[in-house]
């Protein structure tokens, strides 16, 4: 299943520390420039081997450990600890403020974990917060630097295929999110597809600067690089968000081929960094950029392509891709060399759920970029979710998903796992699937994303889908925060009506907000056909958004409904 013929991600490592221990795996970048501290191969199964004696002497196989680091290797060794351990690792984040985060409380009762690891810097402000906390109850607390000494005493727990690696925690809008099971073998097949798509080779180099404890950050940004045999810088998020220009400057320093972001990475990149900072930079062996984790927009990968081609950055290295954490990460995606596929189709029948093909300009066209596919086993079928039939070619419907990638269902929910990972299609008897709650279709073999299903807003019979909405809304002007709107719909009387919230730039707070309004409605009357029924305003950063940066559209129904989103309403 892998290159040195691993069937777990013990195995995996330990191939790559006997083929070439001397090569650096890791290199954190401590500010995003700085290199801080690196480590080989051999040294991280050394450490991995290390942390995985301290927690087997403690802990039983198939514990939940709770993993409680800032930006670093010592979050890759204590990941890997959990693996060769025989332990469930439960990657999560430092509480950023005074108390301890719900989302993180809701993850330690959730996984009934049995150990919490984290720094020695941050230990002590973690044990006051947990201490009279109910959901860390039983909860044992250990440091990295308890776990450094002998690995003699390690035992190789000879994880099957079947065998949990770690629980990936969905962003969700509530505080209880669900625990994704993710096995080795759910990994290797999914690094492997990623591989044959984006092609890494002995002198790849990849930066990432994606959050450890997220699907994407975590399978590409840490195992793949394992897996693939490369080395890998890695940043941390507050870097690049601060001042995008490092990401860039990463990757042209250290002379990167692989990378991956968001959507609104390249958006960002291409708002903050100064044509004269652009020519500094030498993007030249960027070959693989991916683009994933939300929608795709065509506008973003043009204005991109144009704004770095002078310092060597080529469009045929974009690979658009399509994923979620129940598919462990990737289902499909554009291969390395092609560069993205866009398709125009007429918006007014795609909201009716069909495809028809338009040429780029005609009015209400929407130009949708291609996901690609899988190089492996995966299979995507298009599925009418409510009669759960196969649609027909040209038509728009649910994302159903099969194959080795597919997670092995979510923790201790066996309803939710029956709901999610057990659809099958009706008329074929085929089955199970993954249903991913994302609305597309398939044209010449690949995948394009239309919306999301439960996000879908539909207004007297017609189906709109919001990011639409706020790409028109955000394209009104600079003082519009961009990725800072959200669409969606309320009941009012009986009757689905239009919502618009979007944040404003600390500049324009004393702009005229009452035009201001009734530009957005009469933009999104115009775009889309149908009535905003509320605009409000809000300062910059006020939306809910999951710890990655993304909108959280039902928190923001939600907080509408209760009136606490706090800004200024039309009406």
């Amino acid at each position: 299943m892998t290159p040195i013929g691993a069937s777990n991600l013990i195995d995996l490592l330990r191939g790559r520390a006997a083929d070439t221990p001397d090569r650096t795996v890791f290199t954190f970048l401590r500010d995003g420039v700085t290199p801080a501290e690196t480590v080989t191969f051999a040294e991280l199964d050394r450490r991995a081997r290390e942390t995985a004696a301290w927690l087997q002497a403690r802990f039983p196989p198939g514990a939940r450990v709770l993993l409680l680091y800032p930006p670093g290797i010592e979050f890759v060794v204590a990941f890997l600890g959990c693996v060769y351990a025989g332990l469930i690792a439960v990657p999560a984040y430092p509480p950023r403020g005074r108390d301890i985060d719900p989302r993180i409380r809701a993850m330690a009762a959730d996984a009934q974990a049995a150990a919490a690891l984290t720094t020695s810097d941050l230990l002590p402000r973690l044990s006051a917060m947990t201490r009279d906390d109910g959901g860390f109850a039983g909860v044992r607390w250990g440091t990295s630097e308890e776990t450094v000494g002998s690995g003699d005493a390690w035992r190789h727990p000879r994880p099957a295929a079947d065998t949990p690696a770690h629980l990936q925690y969905t962003s969700g809008s509530t505080a209880t999110p669900k625990g994704v099971i993710v096995t080795h073998g759910n990994l290797l097949r999914n690094l492997q597809d990623m591989d044959l798509g984006w092609r890494h080779e002995a002198d790849s180099v990849i930066v990432s600067w994606l959050p450890h404890f997220h699907d994407m950050g975590l399978v590409y940004g840490v195992l793949e690089p394992i897996f693939a045999g490369v080395t890998c810088y890695l940043m941390p998020p507050v870097s690049f968000m601060q001042k995008p220009l490092r990401w860039l400057q990463a990757i042209s320093t250290f002379k990167a081929t692989h990378s991956a972001a968001p959507n609104f990475a390249y958006d960002l990149c291409v708002r903050k960094i100064k044509p004269d900072d652009r020519l500094a930079l030498d993007l030249s062996r960027w070959s693989v950029a991916v683009n994933g984790a939300e929608p795709i927009r065509a506008e973003t990968l043009n204005r991109f392509a144009a704004a770095f081609g002078a310092a060597g950055f080529r469009d045929t290295a974009f690979c658009p891709g399509y994923g979620l954490a129940e598919a462990t990460l990737k289902v499909t995606a554009t291969p390395r060399g092609r560069g993205a596929v866009c398709l125009t189709v007429d918006g007014a029948a795609l909201g009716r759920g069909r495809v028809a093909a338009v040429r780029p300009g005609e009015p209400g066209a929407r130009t949708l970029v291609s996901c690609g596919m899988s190089a492996i086993d995966t299979d995507v079928v298009i599925v009418d979710p409510d009669a759960r039939r196969r649609c027909g070619a040209e038509e728009v419907g649910e994302v159903w998903v099969a194959g080795s990638v597919v997670a092995a269902g979510y923790w201790n929910r066996p309803a939710d796992t029956a709901d999610t990972f057990g659809a099958r299609l009706i008329d074929e008897d085929r089955g199970p699937f993954l249903r991913t709650g994302d609305l597309g279709f398939l044209s010449g073999g690949e995948l394009y994303i239309a919306g999301r299903l439960k996000d879908l807003i539909i207004i007297r019979g017609q189906n709109h889908y919001p990011q639409d909405i706020e790409q028109t809304v955000e394209s009104l002007g600079s003082m519009l925060r961009s990725h800072g709107c959200a669409a969606f719909s309320v009941d009012v009387d009986g009757e689905e009506r239009l919502i618009v919230a979007q944040e404003v730039e600390r500049e324009a707070r004393g702009a005229d907000l009452p035009d201001l309004q009734g530009r957005i409605r009469q933009a999104v009357a115009e775009a889309h056909e149908v009535y905003v029924y509320d605009v409000v305003i809000l300062r910059a950063g006020a939306l809910p958004r999951t710890s990655s940066g993304k909108i959280r559209r039902q928190a923001c129904r939600l907080a509408y409904t209760e009136g606490t989103l706090p800004g200024r309403s039309a009406n």
